[in-house]
């Protein structure tokens, strides 16, 4: 029987990626759609068939589980209480503004015995799944390197006034570090430079004596955004364009896998604890940021 879900949020992602799969997926019946701005709501929920909610709880009511399509901190707050109903949760990385409410929201999520899953795309592609389960292994890796190059927050870019606020390190790092983290081992440490607003480099010290770079930026004229991993070792090299290896299918197996979960009550591998690992790697990151002062020379510590 497939499970019953509903939307929160009716912004770019909801338009693009979330209704679109839900109305697709065999898995799940699309129930509705609430959100801050009455308009919007009505007017994805037309498109799709659905309900238009008027209430929050009242989209809680009529549903057995919730996708989550809205800004960190929105999400945080009414994910957390979703999972104080008891009600299954699908969410965006980050899964919250800051540590704090990430840590909130995963409390509740185990308080409430809560099944999750985080909206992590890269890593529910077939071709993302081949690297990190067979390249990844082969060359016994010993370290690698991550870049991502996007124009999300270029002059010009439509991305939303909060998105670009934030900053590519919040917004966009949390991909590349799960994906380093899934082939080299939890990351133990990190060091930052950079400014987040453009440019900013990670150093990744991962259990076990691995080692990362990576480079991230949201200001780069491109026309298509890439998200290049390499992992190496005494096998060789193994390579991904992430982005690249995203297409439809993917996310259907992200809301298929996630109806499984529910269906099943058992967890997924990219749950909420997950989503607060790669917010503390990410905070860290950011307070070493704001630690750094400039030097007579305009850089250093």
């Amino acid at each position: 029987m497939p499970v019953r879900v509903g939307l929160v949020g009716a912004g770019r992602r909801a338009h693009g990626i979330h209704a679109p799969s839900l109305a697709r997926s065999p898995d799940v019946d699309f129930v509705g759609i609430w959100g801050r701005s009455p308009r919007m709501v009505e007017e994805l929920a037309a498109k799709y068939g659905v309900t238009a909610f008027d209430r929050f709880e009242d989209l809680l009511a009529s549903c057995d589980a919730v996708d989550f399509a809205v800004p960190p901190t929105v999400q945080a707050e009414f994910a957390e209480a979703a999972a104080w109903r008891h009600k299954p949760i699908l969410v965006e990385a980050p899964i919250a503004g800051d540590l704090a409410g990430a840590e909130r929201l995963a409390a509740a999520v185990t308080a409430g015995g809560v099944v999750s899953a985080l909206a992590l795309t890269w890593r529910y592609a077939a071709a993302v799944r081949q690297f990190l389960t067979a390249e990844v292994p082969r060359t016994h890796p010993q370290g690698g390197t991550g870049k991502l190059m996007s124009s999300a927050f270029a002059d010009g870019s439509t991305a939303a006034p909060w998105r670009k606020e934030r900053g590519v390190l919040l917004m966009l790092g949390p991909h590349l570090i799960d994906m380093l983290d899934a082939a080299l081992g939890p990351v133990a440490d990190v060091r930052a430079h950079g400014d987040p607003q453009g440019w900013v480099g990670l150093q990744l010290e991962h259990a076990g004596g691995r080692f990362s770079d990576v480079s991230l930026s949201g200001t780069v004229e491109v026309e298509h955004d890439r998200a290049d991993i390499e992992i190496f070792g005494p096998g060789g090299t193994a390579a991904i364009d992430c982005v690249g290896a995203v297409g439809p299918e993917t996310f259907e197996t992200m809301f298929s896998e996630f109806a499984a979960c529910v269906t099943e009550g058992r967890p997924h591998e990219l749950d909420i604890d997950r989503g607060l690992h790669l917010q503390r790697v990410v905070e860290a990151a950011e307070t070493d940021l704001l630690r750094r002062e400039p030097s007579a020379l305009g850089g250093g510590r």
